[in-house]
């Protein structure tokens, strides 16, 4: 493994305003400036951290276009490069693109003071039905790491987390917007907004409900998981308070090849973790060695047997009725 240096990432949360995306990039800059004082190289941002998220299920196809902007080329995508510019950052962050065709993405870019490094399509899409699956996986080179983008449901399926890996990816960032929801698993659930707004008074009652079966006691029975099996980096960042009218729990984190959670934000407020990751781990870790004992010849006609995709999002479709 050629010698690769150590890298400072940052993990951010924060609580974006629906549609309000100045207000969102100046809440994103001034996370950064205090990101990069700290010392981190590369800030990560969760979903649609431009645009807002869980409103989109509510706006029709004129509304979404109107919403989302053309990548690189858009206001958005250039006040991030002139942020990364001013502090000498790389800067994650998402929105909605549409193309010169009307189609509308998921997207989440990568921009650094030279300007638009990656981005990816995300191949989940379900908050609006106006939305194009991406259709292909996202590597790239940061700071001499090979890295991977996967957006929130992608994530959930554990071949695209294999797959980015196979392709070189030895950090896969994985913003989301999480948790706190219903479902059909047991202790899953929307959580009152009144314990956000009460925070001050009662922290004690909002930790319990965001560090439950809601929140991250759900996250942490398979989020390391994705990192320890293919011994990689997990950067993984989330919205907390207010989202619409759900409330989310933050706790990004970052996790390493072991999955250990080694940096995590704890705020009940707009917050960032930092973590310094390095090379040593990546062949250390059993994911590293399991991938070298693989035997496709067992299994090649097995995972890519055809098959046609379903999604049922169960909190989605509960807000339907």
């Amino acid at each position: 493994m050629d010698k690769k240096q150590d890298l400072k990432i940052a993990s951010v949360q924060f609580e974006n305003a629906s549609g309000d995306k100045t207000k969102n990039l100046d809440t994103i800059e001034s996370l950064c400036e205090n990101a990069a004082l700290a010392g981190a190289q590369v800030i990560s941002f969760h979903e649609c951290s431009i645009t807002g998220y869980t409103f989109a299920r509510k706006l029709n196809k004129k509304q979404l276009l109107d919403l989302a902007e053309f990548v690189p080329d858009g206001p958005s995508t250039e006040r991030l490069k002139r942020i990364a510019r001013k502090y000498d950052i790389t800067i994650l962050a998402g929105l909605f693109e549409k193309d010169a065709e009307d189609r509308i993405f998921k997207c989440y870019v990568c921009v650094d003071a030279d300007g638009l490094k990656a981005r990816h399509h995300k191949l989940h899409p379900f908050i609006n039905p106006h939305l194009t699956p991406g259709s292909g996986y996202c590597v790239f080179e940061l700071h001499g790491w090979k890295c991977g983008i996967l957006i929130c449901y992608d994530n959930n399926i554990v071949e695209n987390v294999r797959a980015t890996s196979l392709l070189g990816a030895e950090v896969i960032f994985m913003p989301h917007v999480t948790m706190c929801t219903p479902s059909s698993r047991p202790g899953a659930g929307f959580v009152d907004p009144s314990l956000w707004y009460n925070r001050q008074k009662d922290p004690t009652s909002l930790r319990i409900e965001f560090d439950g079966m809601k929140g991250r006691q759900w996250l942490m029975k398979w989020l390391p998981a994705r990192a320890y099996d293919n011994g990689i980096y997990a950067v993984f960042s989330n919205p907390i308070g207010m989202d619409d009218d759900q409330l989310k729990n933050g706790c990004s984190m970052i996790i390493d090849p072991f999955g250990d959670v080694i940096a995590e934000c704890r705020k009940l407020d707009n917050d960032f973790c930092l973590a310094t990751i390095n090379a040593e781990k990546l062949e250390q870790a059993g994911g590293f060695r399991y991938k070298n004992a693989r035997r496709p010849d067992l299994y090649r006609d097995i995972i890519g047997k055809e098959h046609k995709p379903t999604q049922k999002v169960a909190w989605l479709n509960q807000d339907k009725k």
